[in-house]
């Protein structure tokens, strides 16, 4: 718990968090929906995290916000919309949100990692929640994800990735991050270089 915090009350990161995403759409029970597929939409999730219908971009936060609350991932990879009576894919260009903020309340093996996308889910990386990292092959550069439920992800912009590495400790040999009290390796990058 952090210095200032009394009991019941959220860190002050967090709450700061919680506070900036507002009024979400409803969590919706998509992993109970059971629905015929009926093809594929022209909608495409871009890598920055804009929402676009049939080349267009979809401006309006509340709209995003709920196509958000009924996306899901089929186990052979597919992005779908899903309402009890239907379903359609998706593209997603990379992973379907990114983590645009983050909160670190506590110090050490006590640290929690709290993220905010930018369709205002709020998540704390653990066991449940992990982050993942990848490497980008044409810049061997670290790209790290978080888990923000069944099967989708975020990933963390730029300047939080900095924001994390920043955080990095060794354990038991390992550099890594921990949160919730869960530790996820950072990756070791290929000897030889850029490609």
């Amino acid at each position: 718990m952090e210095r200032g915090t009394k009991k019941g009350e959220l860190p002050p990161g967090l709450a700061e968090l919680m506070r900036r995403a507002g009024e979400g759409a409803p969590a919706r029970p998509v992993e109970k929906w059971d629905p015929p597929h009926c093809g594929v939409i022209d909608m495409r999730i871009a890598a920055d995290g804009t929402w676009f219908y049939m080349g267009t971009p979809i401006t309006r936060p509340a709209l995003v916000r709920l196509f958000a609350s009924v996306l899901r991932r089929e186990p052979d990879g597919e992005y779908v919309l899903v309402t009890p009576v239907e379903k359609v894919g998706i593209h997603v260009d990379d992973a379907p949100f990114l983590a645009v903020e983050m909160a670190v309340d506590g110090e050490a093996d006590e640290r929690r990692l709290t993220f905010r996308t930018n369709v205002d889910d709020v998540v704390t990386a653990d066991a449940a929640h992990p982050i993942r990292f990848a490497i980008e092959p044409q810049t061997l550069g670290v790209k790290p994800y978080v888990t923000v439920r069944a099967g989708l992800e975020a990933l963390l912009t730029r300047a939080l990735t900095h924001d994390l590495v920043d955080l990095a400790q060794e354990r038991e040999g390992a550099l890594g991050l921990i949160s919730a009290g869960a530790f996820f390796s950072l990756p070791e990058l290929p000897e030889d270089g850029a490609g």
